[in-house]
């Protein structure tokens, strides 16, 4: 039988695009799935929306927060529900490709963790013709110096690694969360230079600002990760030029 791959979608006020998000799922080529929606307290239809999407389909399951509790812990929660030999993360608003997981089952009988090139689209998801490029074998030492997963085509061999778990950063939990699975892995993560998803360019992921982008990644250097101040304060200096030079090359305008 195949391997189960257990999928995690957190929402929050998604109503307008979770059903296109969930039917990108449930259109893949690869079946053996599980979709754990966990709702982080919407105030919107989102619950609405979803449930008779979770009636007609028993591999799709919703779970309900009772306050909202922010990303990481819903990631969290889901990650402790999943029963997936595999897990992999879907935010609300994206969408995946349809061979997504047939391309990254196959890559994982050499790897225990894998990613791959997406694409941006606008919040109609009309392609905006821009492709953020996976380079083809990530290592721990590449990847601390700036985060090359897009979370949204990460996944992981969790019957070998574990279940991983994330700290309640405010921002950049699933950098750490792929740190660790490289850390536990001790082998490189491979990249699927295909497009296997769309990320959707809304005003929220926008709004983040050139200081924005140094706090949010010193907080995964200090607390995320623990290290001393001026440890931290290096590695943010490798980051900036990782990200704003090297990692920006992997990003191409599609003609």
């Amino acid at each position: 039988m195949k391997p189960l791959v257990s999928i995690i979608t957190p929402m929050y006020n998604n109503e307008d695009v979770i059903k296109e998000t969930i039917d990108s799922v449930s259109n893949q080529s690869y079946s053996n799935w599980e979709l754990i929606l966990v709702d982080d307290f919407s105030s919107d239809e989102t619950v609405k929306t979803v449930q008779p999407l979770v009636l007609e389909n028993s591999r799709i399951k919703l779970f309900q927060h009772s306050k909202n509790r922010g990303a990481a812990k819903a990631r969290n929660f889901g990650t402790e529900m999943a029963k997936g030999s595999y897990i992999a993360f879907l935010d609300a608003d994206d969408l995946w490709c349809s061979n997504k997981l047939e391309l990254q089952l196959e890559a994982l009988k050499r790897a225990d963790v894998c990613f791959g090139s997406y694409e941006l689209v606008d919040a109609n998801t009309k392609p905006l013709k821009v492709k953020v490029k996976a380079i083809k074998l990530l290592s721990y030492k590449k990847l601390i110096k700036a985060n090359y997963i897009g979370n949204l085509t990460g996944i992981y061999n969790s019957s070998k690694l574990g279940k991983i778990y994330t700290k309640d950063l405010k921002k950049r939990q699933d950098w750490l969360l792929w740190l660790e699975a490289l850390k536990r892995s001790k082998m490189p993560a491979i990249g699927i230079s295909d497009t296997i998803a769309y990320y959707r360019i809304t005003e929220g992921s926008l709004s983040s600002n050139k200081v924005n982008l140094i706090k949010y990644n010193f907080d995964v250097y200090r607390n995320g990760l623990g290290f001393s101040f001026p440890k931290s304060i290096l590695y943010m200096i490798g980051f900036l030029f990782e990200h704003l030079i090297v990692k920006k090359r992997l990003i191409k305008t599609i003609p």
